[in-house]
Parts: C-alpha cells; sequence; structure tokens
C-alpha cells in the first residue's frame, strides 16, 4: 500500500524558463553598497514570507524606486516564466487514481507561493519554506508536510499507515533529508544519469509497488 507521495517543486514539478535571479541581484545591489554577504541571507529570503522590499529592509540594503522597479520586473518575468513540466500532471493523475495522496515540500521564497498554489492547485498539503519559516533539509518541514497530510514520518514501510515516498531534483534535500525522518527520499534525475529520468516512470514504479 502506498498512503502519501511528497513531491519537491521547482526542478521536479516544475521549471523557470526565464531565470533573472531577482534574490540574487537584490544580494548583488548590497555588496555594491558595501554589505557584507551573509550564509544566513539566502536562509532568511526563504524562510520569510516577504515581498522585495521587504527583503531589501530586513537585510539592510538601500532600494531606490528605480532599484525596486528593476527587481520587480526581473522578479514578474520570471514567475510569469515558470511553467509545469510535460510529465508532471501525469505523474499526478495516475498516483491519485490509485488513491495516494499528494503533498509538495519546496523551498522558495515568498513570491514564488502564490505561484506554485495557482500552477499547482488541490493537491493535499503544501509545505512550502517561505510559509513554514523553515527549509530543506530541516527535518522539520518534512514533519510539517506529513502533518497535513495526515500521516506520521518514520514509518516507511507501515502496514496500517502504508509507504511515504519523496521524490526530487535534490540528492541532499530530498533523498538524504527526508530519509534522516524516515521517509523514503528518491532522487530524479532529469539529465538522465539516475535511475528515474522522469516523473512519470517514478509514478509508474510507485503503483507498482503498491499493487504488489
Amino acid at each position: 500500500m502506498i498512503a502519501t507521495v511528497i513531491f519537491d517543486v521547482f526542478g521536479t514539478l516544475v521549471e523557470i524558463r526565464n531565470r533573472q535571479n531577482p534574490y540574487r541581484q537584490l544580494l548583488r545591489l548590497g555588496a555594491r553598497q558595501g554589505r557584507a554577504a551573509s550564509s544566513n541571507d539566502l536562509e532568511w529570503i526563504m524562510t520569510h514570507d516577504a515581498e522585495l522590499h521587504e527583503a531589501a529592509e530586513a537585510l539592510g540594503i538601500h532600494l531606490g524606486s528605480g532599484d525596486l522597479a528593476v527587481l520587480k520586473d526581473a522578479l514578474e518575468l520570471e514567475l510569469q516564466s515558470i511553467q509545469v513540466f510535460g510529465d508532471a500532471w501525469a505523474a499526478i493523475e495516475l498516483l491519485r487514481a490509485s488513491g495516494v495522496r499528494i503533498g509538495v515540500c519546496s523551498n522558495l521564497a515568498g513570491p514564488y507561493c502564490k505561484a506554485v498554489r495557482r500552477l499547482l492547485p488541490g493537491l493535499d498539503a503544501y509545505a512550502l519554506s517561505a510559509e513554514c519559516g523553515v527549509m530543506k533539509p530541516d527535518p522539520i518541514i518534512y514533519r510539517s508536510v506529513c502533518s497535513m497530510l495526515g500521516i506520521e514520518p518514520g514509518n516507511v514501510i507501515d502496514p496500517k499507515h502504508g509507504r511515504v515516498f519523496m521524490v526530487g531534483d535534490s540528492k541532499k534535500c530530498d533523498e538524504q533529508g527526508p530519509r534522516a525522518c524516515g521517509i523514503m527520499g528518491i532522487h530524479l534525475d532529469r539529465s538522465g544519469a539516475g535511475r528515474f529520468q522522469n516523473l512519470l516512470e517514478f509514478a509508474k514504479a510507485i503503483v507498482a509497488q503498491g499493487s504488489s
């Protein structure tokens, strides 16, 4: 029995076709102002549901009206370019037809949350780092998505609750991190080098396990 599949989002279910990297642009602007970069910058951005100007204020980066307009344009171009991979909905529907509940767990900045919910509507759980206040591979975010789904991590093969899988393109965040919490993490390698090259392959394998 397969109870649940948790998907990573970016690089797994959706892709950005026109990368603008507005938050990197923001940090580069801070560097030009003499602000020393911190290893905590990315974590702050990814764990706060904040707009660009709010992130700049929190990080101590001055934004003139022209700077903000440029960053907003870059962000909008990037958001508009996000597209769902061709195999994503086919995989989701195949799993759903077998009674599998579907959740997503992803590291992303605040403005991307609405885009994800719009492009991937009607799923059973959304654990998005900017909304949860914690990012992968922190165990808290995996426990959070499991809680939303009404399951307990740690029971990879539980005869009562079924198996819990997570799939994504990061070995650290989508394979190793979940496994440390008792979730069967699976690495998706769209380059063709790994066991699973696309989501339909993965979904068929999961359904086959559930029926065996």
